[in-house]
């Protein structure tokens, strides 16, 4: 197995590192309610997707099911 020659300094470590990083997600705001959501996706709070309603959503009731 090869090992290396020297160590590995901190500096040169952490150089390599720099890009292993996440990143927040870009967000827009829709054109029908306003809302933030990820650019090219349906909106989900309305559901709209551009101009068009693509899918219907179901608002959320409050209160315990019977």
């Amino acid at each position: 197995m090869a090992l290396p020659k020297r160590k590995t300094s901190r500096s040169r470590r952490d150089k390599r590192r720099t890009h292993k990083k996440l990143s927040l997600p870009s967000l827009s705001t829709c054109s029908h309610c306003s809302q933030p959501k990820i650019p090219h996706r349906i909106c989900p709070h309305c559901g709209y997707y551009g101009n068009k309603q693509v899918i219907s959503i179901k608002e959320k009731t409050k209160g315990k099911k019977k």
